[in-house]
């Protein structure tokens, strides 16, 4: 699997979009996927600059996730806004990562990506919890580059 075209099929993304949807529900925060074929630069290096790119870092309570994934080169950052890093355990993103690779290693993309949605959605809404003033402030659709 190496093109970022054939990393998902579009039943596939429209899963993880309901994810995204069905996390963000519950929280003022907000999830992206990015999806590249390869990071010519260290991947959370890559992951940081998406993350400004694709304005993440504009939310009214700094309390984005981006999940980065470069298709070719097999790796992938889950990054937090500093709102939300100030609050999570110091291992939570680990945990996260740990439970998506588990996915990914048995070629469970899908279900890596909505693993790893479900629970960044899960701690957001613990202490970012959904308020009827919240708006939607990012797209929901997964990002390509």
């Amino acid at each position: 699997m190496s093109k970022v075209e054939d990393f998902l099929t579009k039943q596939d993304e429209q899963e993880i979009v309901e994810a995204i949807r069905e996390a963000e529900s519950k929280t003022s925060g907000e999830i992206r996927i990015h999806l590249e074929a390869h990071s010519n630069i260290d991947p959370f290096d890559r992951a940081l600059e998406l993350f400004h790119e694709l304005k993440m870092d504009n939310t009214k309570l700094q309390n984005g996730v981006l999940i980065y994934v470069a298709v070719e080169d097999k790796t992938f950052v889950i990054y937090g806004d500093e709102g939300i890093n100030n609050v999570v355990a110091d291992d939570f993103w680990d945990q996260t990562k740990n439970v998506m690779q588990q996915h990914f290693k048995k070629g469970e993309f899908k279900e890596g990506l909505i693993a790893g949605v479900l629970n960044a959605g899960k701690e957001l809404a613990t202490y970012f919890p959904w308020d009827i003033s919240d708006k939607n402030e990012l797209p929901d659709d997964i990002s390509k580059g």
